[in-house]
């Protein structure tokens, strides 16, 4: 028996890297998960296939989430495929692409998180849970300066989480926990593929002052601890640590 057997999952951007391996985890400790993708079907399916060959279940469920119809069509598909939404990982996040338009990072790192999950929540019963994913460098931006290619995206993400918390005292009400995984820049992310382009060097710079940067697998573990894990709503999960951030 898994601890999350009879549970379900939505991963929001979980078509590869973070969302992908924290959705495989979830998947191994039983729960049903729902992996979203914005255009790659064939990305998601592979995901899915993959959770399958493994003995779990997962559905490919496509979605703009700066489309409120999109939104609202993720999180019922959870539950018409599989009777329940009990636990909503907000992992999906951009800002660096091209061609998107210059608001394009606040509508999706703000107002596509609200609103999905209000959409969720709407679905969920008392003892659900939310987490949502952010980096130091964003959870931090207010107070600690940040590479200026990503400033944007990281004041956008920071947004995003001061929001979302503004709605825990509804979800409350509602009996959903919320909380936030934080974490430094990660290894294989798309984000660091384009910072790096934007900034060559950034990366190994930010490796060398961390220490370690983790991986998208041994990040997308420490995202799914924290479905489960006995902690008090509204909780930061510092992973890796933020000495730096915090100093």
């Amino acid at each position: 028996m898994g601890v999350l057997d009879s549970k379900t999952a939505i991963v929001t951007g979980s078509s590869r890297g973070i969302g992908a391996a924290t959705a495989k985890v979830l998947a191994g400790e039983g729960a049903a998960v729902v992996i979203n993708y914005r255009q790659k079907a064939p990305r998601a399916n592979k995901v899915v296939a993959e959770i399958e060959a493994a003995g779990g279940r997962a559905i490919a469920v496509g979605g703009d989430l700066t489309n409120e119809a999109d939104v609202d069509a993720l999180a019922q598909a959870a539950v018409d495929a599989f009777g329940s939404l009990d636990i909503l990982v907000l992992n999906a996040s951009g800002g660096m692409e091209s061609g998107l338009g210059e608001d394009y990072a606040l509508r999706l790192n703000r107002d596509a998180q609200v609103s999905m999950l209000k959409a969720a929540a709407e679905r969920m019963k008392p003892g659900s849970r939310v987490v949502f994913v952010t980096s130091h460098q964003a959870h931090f931006i207010d107070s600690v300066q940040t590479m200026d290619a990503y400033e944007p995206v990281a004041r956008s993400k920071r947004a995003g989480e001061t929001a979302l918390r503004e709605l825990v005292p509804w979800l409350e009400e509602k009996g959903i926990t919320f909380v936030v995984v934080s974490g430094d820049m990660i290894e294989g992310t798309i984000t660091a593929t384009l910072l790096e382009r934007a900034a060559p060097g950034a990366i190994e710079s930010r490796r060398e002052a961390a220490g370690k940067l983790y991986s998208v697998e041994e990040f997308g573990a420490e995202v799914a601890k924290m479905a489960t894990a006995d902690v008090s709503t509204g909780h930061t999960e510092y992973v890796g640590g933020a000495g730096h951030f915090q100093a």
